[in-house]
């Protein structure tokens, strides 16, 4: 037994109007005796019968009055589905949604979202500033299509792409006594003499450094202040209150001028900045695009000082 479908209802719903299988016949651009076949097919599924057939016009039954509503209703919503798919498809349409941290999204992706919103201004875009954990739950929970930060947890939900290499470095003021030598590279002991100003342990960044930091453990043990952000950190170096130890992106964002950073002498110490997605989970068309222009703009941007490119976009 054949189930009712979309040509059923449409079939139902032009001879109702038309008041003639000739002339819904016509308008649908079917012959007769296949749109006779369909209503039948129609009314042996309901089980009852939906039409009167007289020699000079077809008029609805008791049923078919009250299925005439339902079925137009029916097909409205499946073409207006329809419709919502191809404009999203063509990107006319829709959502996309972002998780990255604060300077990911300051210093890499405003021309990239403001070229987007301006060839796509009907799609509904959301920015999700996190930290390196919250980044990942974003994705793995689907608040955020895909994210850009570290590979915190490795979890195996997740598929992490390289895209940047950000070496760390020590941020301070720009006259302070360590830029007497004018050096080029600093050495994680040349700062144990001054105080210390790091973000907090709930942070990405503090996670990873205290790791890279356990061969110098004066260093973290003598953080005279912590901060909660970048932003205040930054406040804070200018203030003279200390120096701090941070990736080359952070120290690039606007709340850093004014201030010098200098790379540290190990080349070890760096945080990998990755594309993450979920496994087994596809992009809708706004999605795929915007990474895809992500991509694109990491292959033709000129990077901060101690932010490298993934071999793969050196391609």
């Amino acid at each position: 037994m054949l189930p009712i479908n979309y040509r059923h209802l449409i079939a139902f719903i032009a001879v109702s109007r038309q008041g003639s299988f000739t002339q819904a016949a016509a308008h649908l651009h079917v012959t007769q005796s296949t749109l006779t076949a369909t209503i039948k097919q129609l009314e042996s599924q309901t089980g009852i019968q939906l039409l009167d057939r007289t020699t000079r016009r077809v008029h609805l039954t008791q049923a078919g009055e009250r299925f005439f509503p339902v079925a137009e209703r029916l097909v409205s919503d499946f073409d207006a589905a329809l419709s919502d798919l191809k404009a999203s498809a063509l990107q006319q349409q829709g959502s996309v949604s972002l998780a990255a941290s604060a300077s990911v999204v300051s210093t890499l992706l405003p021309h990239v979202i403001a070229k987007y919103r301006q060839d796509f201004p009907n799609v509904a875009m959301t920015i999700i500033e996190e930290g390196a954990s919250g980044i990942e739950s974003g994705v793995d929970d689907n608040r955020a299509d895909f994210g850009i930060g570290s590979n915190h947890s490795n979890q195996p939900t997740l598929h992490y792409t390289p895209l940047i290499k950000d070496q760390y470095g020590v941020v301070l003021p720009q006259d302070h006594p360590i830029l007497d030598q004018n050096p080029t590279l600093i050495n994680p002991s040349d700062i144990t003499s001054f105080p210390q100003i790091f973000l907090t342990k709930d942070n990405g960044i503090r996670l990873q450094l205290d790791e890279y930091l356990q061969q110098w453990p004066t260093i973290s043990k003598r953080a005279a202040v912590e901060a909660t952000t970048p932003a205040t950190l930054a406040s804070l170096i200018k203030s003279g209150m200390g120096v701090s130890i941070l990736p080359a992106l952070a120290a690039s964002t606007s709340a850093f001028t004014e201030l010098t950073f200098v790379p540290l002498d190990q080349p070890d110490m760096y945080r990998e900045l990755c594309l993450i997605t979920r496994r087994g989970r596809s992009l809708s068309p706004a999605g795929e695009e915007l990474m895809r222009r992500v991509i694109e703009l990491l292959k033709d941007i000129t990077l901060p000082p101690g932010v490298e490119k993934a071999a793969h976009l050196l391609i």
